[in-house]
């Protein structure tokens, strides 16, 4: 099926109210709250990352910045330090520079319409939706990934989610099963039965209050479902990171340009196109550069890899020590407490946590 379905409504959003009335029992420490922040807080924590590591997360922030004013007057390091391992840190670019626009010019009160919320910086239809339903109870339906695979399931609907088509069919569904009068009780419920029964991989159709009507399993087809259209191929970038030494200081720089982790701290960078051996590394024009005079090579990591939504990072650390300290930017060279308070890729953490080469001079 392509066309929005009009059968089975009202069988749908009944069932889905009971199951979550009895049977629901997920947990969830930002479930059933209204405060606007701390709803705005988890689902900006809760994009591109699993419940079970953002909980970890929400609770610390919350712990630190239990207000949006305490959140807008942090200092910016110190909340990309808090933000560590989360990743797509555009996300923690926006919710810092929202926190301060609310505090500085709504006087510190989170707007309580829809129109309002979403344009706030870093918040989209999705979001909007959450807050303006689980804070103010709005009649706005939430249409993130578990909702459309309920849907696309249940309804059979195999227009793709990633169209612009289906995302049209897709959130007109999701306003018309809507509960109206208990928009923040029905959109968690959806949300849970999608996470805990609708599952992506096993989907529980024994214990599933809709499968006498589920179209995907009466014909068989679970697994197809939701169709994508489009298909993400990964590009592949090789960093070579070179860990300079001097007088046990190391030199560090920061992220500037618009890429992948712009804002956080690195060691010095090459990339490659493909995989190097280290001695084509220590023969190009930008190592030379950087060591300007003699220098010891220590060691070589083994390989280190973070996979991304659209990209594969492949990285080596090759640590080296320097007779004399490089004119150039000489206030980039920290100590180890130093360093340990800034915020890095997460590949470069599970480098700190993991490698003996680092942790050799603690």
């Amino acid at each position: 099926m392509s066309a929005k379905p009009t059968k089975n409504l009202l069988f749908f959003t009944e069932k889905l109210l009971d199951w979550n009335f009895y049977k629901n029992k997920r947990e969830m420490p930002w479930k059933f709250e209204k405060d606007p922040y701390k709803i705005w807080l988890s689902e900006i924590i809760l994009q591109q990352t699993r419940v079970e590591q953002g909980t970890d997360y929400y609770n610390k922030f919350i712990k630190k910045y239990p207000t949006i004013q305490k959140l807008a007057n942090a200092k910016e390091s110190e909340v990309f330090k808090m933000w560590e391992g989360l990743g797509y840190y555009t996300r923690c670019k926006n919710l810092i520079a929202t926190a301060k626009f609310i505090s500085d010019n709504l006087q510190g009160v989170f707007p309580n319409t829809f129109e309002d919320i979403i344009l706030l910086k870093g918040i989209g239809p999705y979001t909007a939706s959450a807050i303006a339903s689980f804070a103010y109870n709005l009649p706005y339906a939430v249409v993130d990934g578990n909702v459309m695979r309920v849907l696309s399931r249940f309804f059979g609907i195999s227009t793709p989610i990633d169209s612009t088509e289906g995302k049209k069919i897709f959130n007109e569904l999701a306003m018309q099963l809507l509960d109206k009068k208990s928009p923040a009780l029905y959109n968690q419920a959806i949300m849970d039965f999608g996470a805990t029964v609708c599952k992506p991989m096993i989907p529980a159709c024994t214990n599933c209050c809709l499968s006498s009507k589920c179209v995907a399993l009466k014909e068989e087809k679970i697994n197809e479902y939701p169709v994508k259209a489009k298909r993400i191929e990964k590009k592949h970038r090789w960093f070579y990171y070179i860990i300079i030494e001097h007088n046990k200081t190391f030199y560090i720089q920061h992220r500037t340009k618009k890429d992948i982790w712009q804002h956080l701290s690195e060691f010095f960078l090459i990339e490659k196109e493909n995989e190097v051996d280290i001695n084509t590394i220590l023969k190009t024009q930008e190592f030379i550069s950087l060591v300007d005079g003699k220098y010891s090579l220590i060691d070589m990591s083994a390989q280190y890899s973070q996979v991304l939504t659209h990209q594969k990072i492949n990285s080596f650390f090759i640590h080296v020590a320097l007779h004399k300290k490089t004119p150039t930017e000489p206030n980039m060279y920290l100590d180890k407490k130093i360093i340990s308070k800034l915020a890095f890729p997460k590949i470069i953490t599970q480098f700190f946590n993991e490698s003996k080469m680092w942790k050799a001079k603690d």
